[in-house]
């Protein structure tokens, strides 16, 4: 099964073909997601699973922003695991992560 890839369709629609509010929003992304990833990282290292799900339900918006459907269903499964004490899920969302981190050193 091929990985889901990250694209700028909703940002596109969201911006009306203003290249400039474009080019903000994106870069609001990529210096809030690199920090995020840590924060979750960090978190999840030290198996504060609520802070986990806290940083799980920021980082799975930003998920939707990129056009991930299938990650941003992963990210509400997992985020609800989390609160339960579980992270069945973290190997996939790392996936997903780590996805979107190569992504936006090609945008």
């Amino acid at each position: 099964m091929a990985t889901e890839q990250p694209n700028l369709k909703y940002i596109k629609e969201l911006s009306g073909n203003d290249r400039a509010f474009e080019q903000k929003f994106l870069g609001i992304v990529k210096g809030e997601f690199p920090v995020e990833k840590q924060h979750y990282i960090d978190c999840l290292g030290r198996k504060d699973f609520i802070a986990t799900a806290e940083i799980v339900h920021k980082l799975k918006h930003k998920l939707n922003i990129l056009g991930l459907e299938n990650g941003y269903r992963v990210a509400v499964a997992y985020e609800e695991e989390l609160k339960y004490g579980s992270h069945k899920l973290k190997d996939d969302f790392l996936k997903i992560l780590n996805v979107i981190e190569n992504y936006i050193l090609t945008v």
